[in-house]
This record gives C-alpha cells, sequence and structure tokens, in this order.
C-alpha cells in the first residue's frame, strides 16, 4: 500500500520537466473547489434569506396566533386557552393584542395604518429588538411608529399625533372614536409593509378607540426555538375546536415562503452543474495522467505488479483530487461567508429584499453532506479511467522501448 500511495502522489507531482499531469491535476481541484464552494454559499444565502425572513416576521406576528374563526374578538383571560396552555409541551411566552385599521393624523398630514395595542409582554418580546430611537415603554398615550412612516408624515419623537377609529369615522350618527398619542419611540425593521403601515400602543388605548372593552384581536406566542414552533402548534389545533383558529407565522405567509421554496431547486440545479463540470475535470486530468504514463503502467505490469494495484493508484489519485479539492470548496466558501457576516460587503436594496445586505447562514450538515458528496462523486468520476489503466497491455506500452 505504501508503493500505491508513493506513485499516487509522484503522479500528482509529476517533477519531471514538461509534464501537464500536475497542471491538470490543479485544474481538477480548482474546478472542483469553486463548484463545492458555489454550493456550500449557495445552502448558506438560502438558509439565511429565509432564516432572516421567518425572524422578521414571526417578530411582528409571533410564532403562532390564536384568533377566532370568525375574524371577531376573544376574552382577553381566556380559560378555554389557558387551560391548553397549561399542558404545552414545550416553553413559551404569551401576548394579547388588540389589532385594527386606523387613520394617523398629524396637521394636514394622514395615512392609514394597522394599530396593534399590545400587552406588557408584547412590547418586550417585539420592541425590543426593533425600536432605534425613543424608548419601548408604552405607556398610556404613547405611541412607538416606524421611521419611515414618521418620515412621510413629517413627526419625530416627542411630537403629538391623532389616532381616529375609522369605522367610528364612517358612522352617519356621529360618535367618533380617537384619542391624541405622543410619540416615543420609532422602529426600523427592514420589511417595508410593516415600517410604513403599522403603530403601537398600549392594548388599553387600543381597546378604549376600537371600543373593545376587556377583549382582544387574539393572543401571539412566541418560542425560545422554532423546532419547538410545530409540537406547539400541534398541541394547541388539538386541544382548541371551534371558535378557536391557530396560526404559524408560515401558514399567514405562505405565498411568500412557498416562493422561497420553489426558488431552491433552480439555484441548486445551475449552481450543481458548476460542480459537475469540476466531476468532469477529474476525469480529464486522470486520463491525461494515465495517457502520459502509459510506458510506466507498462513497465509496473511487467515487472509483476498486478492489475488491482494499478487501480488502486488511480482511484487513489481520484480520491486526492477530490479531498484537495472539497477542502479547497469549505475553506473558499466560509472564507467568503464569515466576510460577508463581519463586514456585510454584499448590500441589497432594502425595500425589495427585505433586508440592506445579503444573508448568510452557515448550515453545517447540509456544508457536511455536499463535501462528502464531492469526494464520493471523484471516485465514481475516477472509475473509467481506472478501468482504461487496467486495460493497458504491457506489450504494447513498452512496443517501442
Amino acid at each position: 500500500m505504501k508503493l500505491v500511495r508513493q506513485i499516487a502522489f509522484r503522479h500528482l507531482k509529476a517533477p519531471q520537466k514538461g509534464s501537464f499531469t500536475t497542471f491538470a491535476a490543479i485544474l481538477a481541484i480548482l474546478g472542483l473547489g469553486l463548484g463545492i464552494a458555489a454550493l456550500v454559499l449557495t445552502f448558506s444565502i438560502l438558509e439565511g434569506f429565509e432564516s432572516t425572513i421567518s425572524e422578521k416576521i414571526a417578530q411582528f406576528d409571533g410564532h403562532i396566533r390564536v384568533e377566532h374563526f370568525m375574524n371577531r374578538t376573544l376574552i382577553e383571560n381566556d380559560a378555554v386557552l389557558d387551560s391548553a396552555l397549561q399542558k404545552s409541551p414545550v416553553d413559551y411566552s404569551i401576548s394579547s393584542y388588540v389589532q385594527s385599521p386606523a387613520l394617523l393624523r398629524k396637521g394636514s398630514n394622514a395615512d392609514g395604518v394597522i394599530t396593534i395595542g399590545l400587552s406588557k409582554t408584547g412590547r418586550d418580546l417585539i420592541l425590543s429588538s426593533i425600536v432605534t430611537d425613543g424608548t419601548t415603554e408604552l405607556k398610556s398615550q404613547s405611541i412607538i411608529i416606524g421611521k419611515r412612516l414618521a418620515e412621510d408624515l413629517g413627526v419625530g419623537i416627542g411630537e403629538k399625533i391623532v389616532l381616529f377609529d375609522l369605522q367610528s369615522i364612517g358612522r352617519i350618527s356621529g360618535g367618533h372614536r380617537f384619542r391624541q398619542f405622543t410619540v416615543t419611540g420609532l422602529f426600523h425593521s427592514g420589511l417595508l409593509e410593516y415600517d410604513k403601515t403599522v403603530v403601537y400602543v398600549d392594548i388599553l388605548d387600543a381597546q378604549y378607540i376600537f371600543n373593545a372593552h376587556d377583549r382582544v384581536s387574539g393572543h401571539m406566542l412566541f418560542t425560545d426555538n422554532l423546532d419547538d414552533v410545530k409540537p406547539l402548534f400541534r398541541h394547541l389545533e388539538s386541544e382548541l375546536g371551534y371558535p378557536y383558529f391557530v396560526l404559524s407565522w408560515i401558514d399567514k405567509h405562505k405565498i411568500l415562503f412557498d416562493w422561497i421554496n420553489l426558488q431552491k431547486w433552480p439555484i441548486l440545479i445551475i449552481f450543481g452543474m458548476i460542480s459537475f463540470v469540476g466531476i468532469v475535470n477529474i476525469i480529464s486530468s486522470l486520463s491525461m495522467i494515465i495517457f502520459e504514463k502509459v510506458r510506466e503502467i507498462g513497465t509496473l505490469l511487467s515487472l509483476g505488479l498486478s492489475k488491482k494495484y494499478i487501480k488502486r493508484i488511480f482511484l487513489l489519485e481520484g480520491l486526492i483530487i477530490g479531498v484537495l479539492g472539497s477542502l479547497l470548496g469549505f475553506i473558499i466558501a466560509i472564507g467568503l461567508a464569515t466576510l460577508q457576516l463581519k463586514f456585510q460587503i454584499f448590500t441589497l436594496p432594502e425595500d425589495i429584499y427585505f433586508m440592506d445586505h445579503i444573508p448568510v447562514k452557515i448550515n453545517w450538515l447540509n456544508t457536511l453532506i455536499v463535501i462528502s458528496i464531492g469526494i464520493f462523486s471523484a471516485i465514481i468520476a475516477s472509475l473509467w479511467p481506472v478501468y482504461r489503466a487496467s486495460k493497458i497491455n504491457p506489450a504494447e506500452a513498452l512496443k517501442y522501448e
């Protein structure tokens, strides 16, 4: 076996002048490395994009929402829901909310908004990570709005704005319900749809404006780990019947997540073709080595080295190229991913992609699978050249020697 290793490494190094085998091996390693790097980075970007979108949307909508099946209000302190949650298989946090469309006005400027009244738990879960200016605390008659909305209305922290209930405005009999608020905070999430249309107030203020009294639009549940969402969702679905409706953040934005999943296959196929080119390079490289080493192979066979060992030599060369190429691809991918995570070199228009830079999240299991497939493919690609090497006739190889 030591002789097999020595010959394999000698072929790849090719110290003799004018040999093309080293250059061919380097090209094969580079081709495979670029293919592996492209696949690992593609997986990482897709994972990062889906993860970032999920985190941002779940931050606003909660991981799970419990609402009325007919879109009516629920009791704020719901004994049925509390009873179901006592048997929860996972840890969770819960926040009641009141949500309704409203008209926000500042002087002559007005805009339609979605008003969300939050309980104290919801403020900590939702606002703490998105408020960039001011405070996250929601006192009576204080309001937190998006930076984009603040720019459109021309308001800043400390200024007064008025919130009108749209349903009461439409009544002929009058009785318009409204309240003046003080802007105490501005938030920025990167989701333009939310930053320009959502405002947060205290749940008591929302209940007053929308005439909800002690009722709420629903309850948001948050888990510490995304893996806990499915068990909690299944548990609530089995425990709660009509009129309760259980909805996850993925179900609420099903079209968006279906689109993300649809994009994965064509992207992976395209970048997978790059890896296939690397595999073809391995076949070409080994074929060149065999073509150049025909006389050497004939000599080894004439000296009594069996064809089994000839096969092992070129299989080992394919394995070496596969391992080096896969490791090179891994290093390139991890290096670029680390640079992007640290310095955010590649940016995106936030209004379109919901984020201002390309997100990267390394999935180590997928990375290991890609590297393993790369090495395995290199071995498979070596089989045809190995078969050709084993068919060399010593007499023909040394005919003119």
